[in-house]
């Protein structure tokens, strides 16, 4: 039989350094899950700027999100939320949005690069939208440097005939170039993909003939958790994780590599 191994990317693959801001009182957080945050919350969408966040620094920082978007025609996914949204509920609200400017993200940037002078993948920066009130609440940046042995994993799942396939809510021009740094092909790269979007990965691989082993580390993940035919729950990230993912997942592992030691 086919298999193959689905990975999220951020806290999964990346250590995730993250920066959010709260845009109404100005407050930023780095010790906070975005995930956590919107699952908290019954009207949040966390929307995915598919967009080289860096070239915001170019621009005046007074300068409106929403402006931004109209002038680069900057596309846009929606990666997770608690209910049901649309993307034109979503390009809606931007579009009439007056007061997110470009500081609320690159006011994070500092930060990142503090924390990780290194960075080897700039997943880049999204939104969490109130759909209930009608504006941004939140901004994010994220960014983050590869486990310690992501590349020797990957190489002894592939020598073992595996396919690897990645799957994450993560921006896709970020996870195009993960696959090309870990050598995976980019149609095997999904970006930007929603919660249920993941469990399609699952869903197609099955129909192929695969046997599918998903590893994850969020809540974005339970879906292809419950639809994959063996789930692994990575807690490398050292962040607290949802009860929900525990009580959803065949294994925990604390280290990327032991996935090599699973029978699969």
């Amino acid at each position: 039989m086919k298999k193959a191994v689905v990975f999220d990317n951020s806290g999964t693959l990346i250590e995730r350094f993250r920066v959010i801001k709260d845009v109404i009182n100005g407050n930023i957080f780095t010790d906070i899950n975005s995930l956590d945050l919107i699952e908290a919350a019954d009207s949040l969408a966390l929307v995915v700027l598919q967009f080289n966040t860096n070239k915001l620094q170019e621009l005046d920082p007074n300068t409106l999100i929403s402006d931004v978007i109209k002038e680069y025609n900057i596309d846009f996914d929606i990666s997770f939320s608690t209910k049901q949204v649309s993307k034109a509920e979503v390009k809606d609200i931007l579009n009439a949005e007056k007061h997110t400017k470009v500081s609320d993200i690159t006011d994070g940037f500092d930060i990142l690069r503090e924390k990780i002078p290194h960075m080897e993948l700039c997943n880049g920066s999204a939104l969490i939208v109130d759909m209930d009130l009608g504006v941004v609440a939140y901004t994010i940046t994220s960014a983050g440097k590869f486990f310690p042995k992501v590349f020797e994993t990957v190489e002894i799942l592939k020598s073992r005939g595996i396919e690897i396939f990645i799957a994450s809510g993560d921006r896709k021009g970020a996870i195009n170039r993960l696959a090309n740094m870990l050598d995976v092909p980019e149609d095997n790269a999904y970006g930007t993909v929603s919660t249920r979007g993941k469990c399609e990965v699952v869903s197609i691989l099955k129909e192929g003939g695969y046997k599918v082993m998903m590893v994850g580390d969020g809540l974005n993940d339970i879906l292809a958790f419950k639809k994959a035919d063996i789930s692994v729950l990575t807690i490398e990230q050292q962040e607290e994780v949802s009860p929900k993912m525990m009580d959803k997942t065949d294994y925990i592992i604390e280290d990327i590599f032991e996935v090599t030691e699973i029978d699969f």
